[in-house]
């Protein structure tokens, strides 16, 4: 592993080590070799190629499907105080010309565009001149007809892909089948890319189907389990959408809609709304979420039935992005099958068998009675080893015992000969049922021998049985008008020789009551509340969502361990050198006046060092790191023996250089940056000018072109060549 890469990821993003997979695909881009990575929704795929492009000379150019995800990623890589940008059609005359510039002049690191856009001849032409070190294709699913966001222009994509025969190729995506991954390759001509495949569960969601009875009722109840929380609800249908959306909003819920039939003015607001946290609860139809990297969506509820598998993991991956806690309820209904399957049928006939087997799958999935991590990991190609997870209604349920359903099957089977094999499983249900409806009695089906003597099933139980006869091939459904009629096997049941069982569900209430215990955070409860309110002044006075600033996690993390100085908080995870830099001092101030009022102290320790350091004077560690570095004068040699981030160390050296004494002239902090000599001048002439106390006015006068590592790191340079010297008055 690159240790380049591995400073980056500690001095920039704030992260101690690569998470799985992450540095062997990092260290095999590195290497110019094309690279397919399947990586779960939350699994760190940005890093994967956002790390590289910041190593290589040139520039990284970034596929992505939608405006919103793109907008999303340049913020958070901008905060980071990385050079990032996106091309689109969004953009003012002003900010495109300017984009242009910089493109032109090497400025940039990454830039993001869709396929579109680069299709165009203008595109085309403005980045002939410009070296491409690396082309990555994010959702490189999307290239596939077998994927379940098919976009025909993704596969354009191959003739770029060949005019870069010196760039690196990269396709990420969280969700690909081995067809959908043989397709990526074989269109992209990445027949020799090594892939790398991680595993696609995510153990920190809670996974939970329950039956469809009072889909609004269930949904109230539901939410109120998550209170100032954030959540979304996927509803197949625009005034499914609508009409959920007045009524959560009557009962007072913070909520908003989000589907094509908005103005694309509303769709903005609304999602904007919500990635802010001014909106609780979104709910959508599937157009909404693919391009929201918003991090602490605590539960996902499908009021209506997903369209796939695949589309069904997507949505749930919008959840605990953090890494927390999260829970991914589905309401599931034997109506909305027929409503999925009438639209198949208006698909061709090669559609209808892809679509046919997709939904398939998604109802065993669905009636499940095993761990609901087996069928939906079988189904990307993967073995699920536990035989309970502990993390699904099935897991942590009482498993039901097998009933003889043998009578039961007999009266349905029975009921669809009587009723000269013409209605589908919901009539006949009423029929059994003993309805009064008009329809039957129209039809005199009150009159004949099964009518009401199905009482001893509930309306789900009866469904689950019509699904259990079919799986069986006992009974087969037409395949436009739903109607049942009996098989050549049914001979068997109906005569008593041959018998049916299974599990009868009795659930229709949410359950996981051991899972929603673990959404309150184990952490001092108020400061998380105080961190979070002072996270979202700071996001509106930038413009930007809160998990921007700080996802939950790192939150909770300061909120557990109280760091109370810049060196404890770099121990956090999440925060590295610029984010500090930028808000450190707030939320210490939240953290320090916290536990001044509640008589509490933190629990972070100090790092261990080498033998020559002594621990027994926390508070004077930078004078223990400034001396060693008057005895070594060597950072490299340092960081060995200190066995801490480069950029907890420059913290200790400046706090030195500024509270005890001056450090050695020397050249060693200006030979650790990597900027040309040029830029070097540059930044010293502008720390000359504005000072050296405060980095944020440097940072703005270099146009925000210069990562707050090397401003450290020059910052060091200066003072130690003008000791004595005036330099902290500017700014």
């Amino acid at each position: 592993m690159s240790e380049q890469a591995l400073h980056i990821l500690q001095s920039v993003f704030g992260y101690d080590d690569f998470r799985a997979q992450q540095g062997a695909i990092i260290d095999n881009i590195l290497h110019r070799r094309d690279t397919l990575a399947i990586m779960p929704t939350g699994g760190g795929k940005s890093i994967c190629y956002q790390i590289p492009a910041l190593i290589f000379e040139g520039l990284t150019l970034v596929i992505s499907p939608l405006i919103s995800l793109m907008e999303d990623q340049v913020d958070q890589l901008t905060s980071l105080g990385i050079r990032a940008a996106l091309l689109n059609s969004t953009l003012s005359s002003r900010e495109y010309h300017d984009t242009l510039a910089k493109v032109h002049d090497g400025t940039l690191k990454l830039l993001y565009m869709a396929p579109e856009t680069l299709m165009l001849e203008r595109t085309r032409q403005v980045l002939s001149g410009v070296r491409i070190d690396c082309l990555t294709i994010d959702e490189a699913h999307c290239i596939s007809e077998w994927g379940h966001d098919f976009r025909p222009e993704y596969r354009q994509l191959a003739d770029v892909r060949q005019s870069l025969p010196d760039a690196v190729c990269v396709a990420l995506t969280a969700t690909a089948t081995p067809r959908v991954q043989q397709d990526i390759k074989g269109i992209l001509r990445m027949s020799g890319a090594n892939a790398f495949i991680a595993s696609f569960d995510r153990p920190n969601l809670f996974l939970e189907v329950v039956e469809k009875q009072n889909p609004v009722n269930q949904t109230v109840q539901l939410i109120a389990r998550y209170p100032d929380q954030s959540g979304i609800i996927y509803c197949n249908s625009r005034r499914q959408v609508d009409e959920l959306t007045q009524t959560l909003a009557d009962r007072g819920y913070s909520v908003a809609p989000y589907h094509a039939g908005l103005s694309s003015e509303e769709r903005k607001a609304n999602q904007r709304a919500f990635i802010r946290d001014d909106v609780l609860i979104m709910v959508a139809t599937v157009a909404f979420g693919m391009g929201i990297n918003k991090s602490n969506v605590r539960y996902v509820l499908h009021f209506d039935l997903p369209q796939n598998i695949e589309s069904y993991y997507q949505q749930i991956g919008r959840a605990g992005r953090d890494g927390l806690p999260a829970f991914c309820h589905f309401l599931f209904g034997y109506g909305d099958i027929q409503k999925v399957k009438f639209f198949i049928n208006k698909k061709s006939e090669s559609e209808q068998r892809i679509a046919g087997q997709h939904l398939n799958a998604l109802i065993g999935y669905a009636e499940s009675e095993e761990c609901r991590r087996g069928p939906l990991l079988h189904y990307f190609g993967e073995n699920h080893q536990e035989e309970n997870c502990q993390q699904c209604d099935n897991c942590l349920s009482q498993q039901q015992p097998l009933t003889d359903v043998t009578v039961a099957a007999q009266k349905f089977l029975s009921c669809i000969y009587r009723t000269g094999q013409l209605f589908g499983a919901a009539y006949l249900i009423d029929v059994l049922r003993g309805s009064k409806a008009r329809k039957i009695l129209d039809r005199q089906h009150d009159q004949i021998t099964t009518y009401g003597i199905g009482t001893e099933l509930t309306k789900p139980q009866w469904q689950q049985l019509a699904r259990k006869l079919q799986q069986e091939d006992l009974i087969t459904q037409h395949p436009e008008y739903g109607s049942l009629k009996l098989a050549d096997n049914a001979r068997a049941v109906l005569k008593g020789e041959r018998t049916v069982v299974m599990r009868l569900t009795q659930r229709p209430e949410f359950t996981g009551k051991k899972a929603a215990e673990q959404v309150q955070p184990d952490c001092h409860q108020e400061l998380f509340d105080r961190l979070r309110r002072c996270r979202k002044v700071l996001a509106d006075q930038e413009n930007v969502p809160p998990y921007i600033i700080f996802s939950d996690k790192t939150l909770i993390d300061m909120a557990s361990r109280l760091p109370q100085s810049r060196d404890a908080l770099l121990q956090i995870s999440g925060v590295g050198q610029v984010k500090l830099s930028h808000y450190g001092d707030a939320f210490l101030h939240e953290i320090t006046t916290f536990c001044q009022e509640q008589g509490v102290q933190g629990t972070i320790e100090t790092r261990p060092t080498s033998p020559g350091l002594s621990q027994e004077q926390p508070a004077g560690r930078h004078i223990q790191v400034g001396e060693l570095f008057v005895q070594f004068n060597c950072l490299d040699r340092m960081l060995g023996e200190l066995k801490i981030k480069e950029a907890t160390m420059l913290s200790h050296l400046y706090k030195y250089q500024t509270q005890v004494a001056s450090l050695p002239r020397t050249d060693a902090f200006i030979n650790k940056s990597s900027l040309l000599p040029a830029q070097q001048a540059e930044v010293l002439d502008a720390m000359s000018l504005l000072g050296t106390e405060r980095l944020r006015p440097v940072y703005e006068q270099l146009r925000e072109q210069v990562c707050y590592h090397e401003l450290h790191l020059l910052r060091l340079h200066y003072l130690v060549h003008h000791a004595g010297e005036s330099v902290t008055d500017g700014g």
